[in-house]
């Protein structure tokens, strides 16, 4: 199933990056307090205690509390947010880059905990655990058999570091169980989905959020591009709903020359604060392509913004998001924290990409995407509004304009025929997984290359598919070619993780043709 066209996965997952983003400085240690003889503190502390004594049926006074504090913050502005305790660890492992645990991608098939893939470097690949094992137990907890939710099962996985779990695996390629003690470790969470070279000039980055190991991953992977003799790159940041602020300034610099105006804030006391690039960029010189969507929202936005209006590369794709508020991470004593906007950002013209949102309530902001369909800005340029009231001007002359989101200076329409692929998810998904584990030995003898080249060529894989289907519908002949592409691009991703799947559907991918089309007219 095609990863870059699934507007409603995407669209939670950008709420969710947007959620977890933004802190200007990447500093997370603030603190929101009362002065301890306010009244409204005393105002709040008396009505808690009327109601814990006096009301007349019992209340979960925490509950009760937490519901007002998200309904204080969505009088203000849609991304001041309340991330309840039990949600913040998660929040953080996300934006730290790294998590506590034995380090495996997994999906519940049918009543079992099934590893897909062990993460690099994680406890798990180490110990031996495979593609395709069955996690039985963890210590004395069954984990089989329970119709348990795939959310559950970071509970008996993960833990503190250096704690010791003991696995029951299922090994089917050879009929076998086993026990291993796996010692629980850090696990990166990759930020860079994929790293490769297009063709013998361009090379391609995929960024899937800013978080603290960000840049590391970003720089490693430029460098070794440029090693391979890459002149211009794609960044890709479809679906990047965004992160730290700094790890985005540390990777524009990477474009920019020295002394230009990256991005700056302003605060509720008009305080302005300004980032500019330094001398360590590596690849000023250097082609470049952006490619975003509307889901490419805060962070990605200012690199997009910051790229455009300092007239370095083509922005390529659709309007994005529209978020520039900035929010610092304020903790409330208990373990739960808010997040709260501090600031504005603008780009280095003076725009605001902020789209417009209301104070009494923000039902209708995450509804944006309906209504880009309903307007045909997906589909047409001529349809996206603007405002000539804030149509700004770059250094060589082009007009740009802000009230939401970046403009792209190519569009792209998006690929409606791939969306009616979203019917065949699970079944896709399910099969590709399924031919996988019935045929590891015999899949071993690809590489990614060779697969991406030559797999099924003879379509028998895809015939089994449309055998499996073909009494619940009867695709179309257009609808059997995106099948066809996303069941190849499913198996690859069981096969090779990420790195497979998106370099199936890279093969007519409409933005990345687009760059190629851009780099025959250079």
């Amino acid at each position: 199933m095609n990863k870059n066209n699934l507007p409603i996965f995407f669209s939670i997952a950008v709420v969710i990056g947007i959620i977890i983003g933004i802190s200007l400085r990447g500093n997370s240690s603030s603190i929101l307090s009362l002065s301890s003889n306010s009244s409204q503190e005393l105002k709040i502390k008396k009505l808690i205690n009327f109601i814990e004594k006096d009301y007349v049926d019992a209340v979960n006074t925490e509950s009760l509390l937490d519901g007002a504090i998200n309904e204080m913050l969505g009088k203000l502005d849609p991304h001041s947010v309340y991330i309840p305790k039990e949600n913040l660890q998660a929040v953080k492992e996300n934006m730290q880059g790294n998590f506590v645990g034995i380090g495996v991608q997994f999906r519940m098939i049918k009543d079992s905990i099934t590893v897909i893939q062990p993460i690099k470097g994680g406890p798990s690949i180490k110990a031996g655990i495979k593609a395709g094992d069955r996690i039985l137990m963890a210590d004395k907890d069954t984990l089989f058999g329970k119709n348990m939710f795939s959310n559950k099962v970071p509970n008996y996985l993960k833990g503190k570091p250096d704690t010791n779990v003991k696995l029951q695996i299922y090994r089917k390629s050879n009929d076998s169980l086993f026990s291993l003690d796996i010692t629980r470790g850090k696990v990166n969470i990759k930020s860079v989905d994929l790293a490769y070279m297009v063709n013998d000039t361009v090379g391609y980055i995929k960024l899937d959020r800013f978080a603290a190991n960000t840049y590391k991953e970003f720089k490693s992977s430029l460098n070794t591009l440029i090693d391979d003799g890459m002149t211009d790159l794609v960044l890709d940041l479809r679906g990047n709903g965004g992160g730290f602020v700094h790890i985005a300034n540390d990777i524009i610099d990477e474009f920019l020359e020295d002394d230009k105006l990256i991005v700056f804030t302003k605060n509720n006391k008009n305080k302005i604060e300004k980032s500019f690039a330094t001398s360590k960029g590596s690849f000023e010189k250097g082609g470049l392509y952006v490619l975003i969507d509307e889901n490419s929202a805060s962070a990605s936005e200012i690199v997009a913004g910051a790229l455009q209006d300092n007239d370095k590369g083509t922005i390529i794709g659709r309007r994005s998001f529209g978020k520039g508020l900035v929010q610092v991470e304020m903790d409330l004593g208990d373990g739960s924290a808010v997040r709260l906007t501090t600031a504005r950002y603008y780009t280095p013209t003076g725009r605001s990409i902020q789209k417009p949102y209301s104070k009494n309530g923000n039902k209708n902001y995450y509804k944006d995407y309906q209504q880009r369909i309903t307007n045909g800005e997906l589909l047409n340029k001529d349809s996206i509004k603007v405002v000539d009231s804030l149509k700004f001007k770059t250094p060589k002359g082009k007009i740009v304009y802000g009230g939401g989101g970046i403009i792209p200076d190519v569009f792209v329409a998006i690929d409606t025929t791939s969306y009616m692929t979203n019917f065949y998810f699970n079944s896709l998904n399910n099969y590709a997984f399924d031919y996988v584990d019935n045929n590891r030995k015999d899949l071993e003898k690809w590489t990614i290359n060779s697969f991406v080249k030559d797999f099924d060529k003879s379509e028998t894989v895809f015939n089994g598919y449309l055998s499996k289907i073909k009494d619940k519908v009867n695709p179309s002949f257009k609808m059997k070619q995106n099948l066809k592409k996303s069941l190849k691009a499913s198996i690859a991703n069981t096969l090779f993780g990420d790195i497979g799947f998106y370099r199936v559907l890279h093969q007519d991918d409409k933005m990345l043709l687009k760059v190629l089309e851009l780099e025959q007219l250079k």
